[in-house]
């Protein structure tokens, strides 16, 4: 069934969702108040935007165009109605195809900032996957897997270009190996965990296309406190700006 739901924390936002389909989460909340933007920036893409979240957010804290490119049908079509439903017709332009495909729309180097929320995990012959296709697509690296989202976009960052994603901690070491490969410089990393003294599942990476060495980890992100309720630094990430 599909529905309109607020966006959380975000004044008149609003999204809209398939409630028997994969829903957006806090993931989608996270990378985009985590990467680093000015006001030089005036292109950014987010690589398998579903039903927008991401571009929404990101018009909160910037004037540049968004767009975002979704191969799923189903989900471009649910984006679309969430961006006319925000009026965001002028800011963010939505693309129904492969991002393997964006040479047919841009050229190398046209975008300041590139940020993805990307299938998780890896596919073997022995990989248990969800039999529903919208999730598998949105889990698994059925279509599109790590070392592409990462080639892709250090080919169409500018130099200096920004590439944020949110991860698995436990892919930590081969994100940072394809960003090395693909000359861009990891600068900033922040572990995300669950509850205090858990172990980090979640990672926030951001890194910079021929960029200069050095690297900051940001202080850890707790999500929820003891009773299941968001810790104060997670609802910080539900304001405007």
């Amino acid at each position: 069934m599909k529905v309109i739901n607020d966006l959380i924390g975000y004044t008149d936002k609003k999204i809209v969702q398939e409630t028997e389909w994969f829903k957006f989460s806090l993931d989608s909340v996270l990378l985009p108040r985590f990467v680093t933007l000015n006001k030089n920036i005036k292109n950014i893409l987010d690589i398998g935007t579903g039903n927008a979240p991401i571009p929404i957010i990101l018009s909160t804290r910037t004037n540049a165009q968004i767009y975002g490119i979704e191969i799923q049908k189903d989900l471009f079509d649910l984006a679309c109605e969430t961006i006319k439903l925000n009026n965001l017709d002028g800011q963010v332009t939505l693309l129904n195809d492969d991002v393997k495909n964006i040479n047919q729309y841009f050229e190398s180097g046209f975008f300041d900032v590139i940020v993805s929320n990307p299938p998780f995990f890896k596919v073997s012959e022995n990989t248990k996957k969800n039999i529903d296709p919208h999730k598998k697509i949105a889990r698994h690296e059925v279509s599109l897997n790590l070392e592409e989202i990462i080639k892709i976009a250090s080919k169409y960052l500018k130099n200096g270009g920004i590439f944020a994603m949110v991860h698995r901690t436990d892919r930590l070491i081969d994100i940072i190996q394809y960003l090395k490969k693909y000359d861009i410089e990891p600068k900033k990393i922040q572990l995300i965990y669950p509850k205090k003294g858990s172990e980090s599942n979640i990672v926030l990476i951001e890194g910079k296309y021929k960029g200069n060495s050095g690297l900051k980890i940001m202080p850890p992100l707790i999500v929820h406190n003891n009773d299941g309720s968001y810790s104060d630094e997670v609802m910080k990430y539900f304001k405007e700006g």
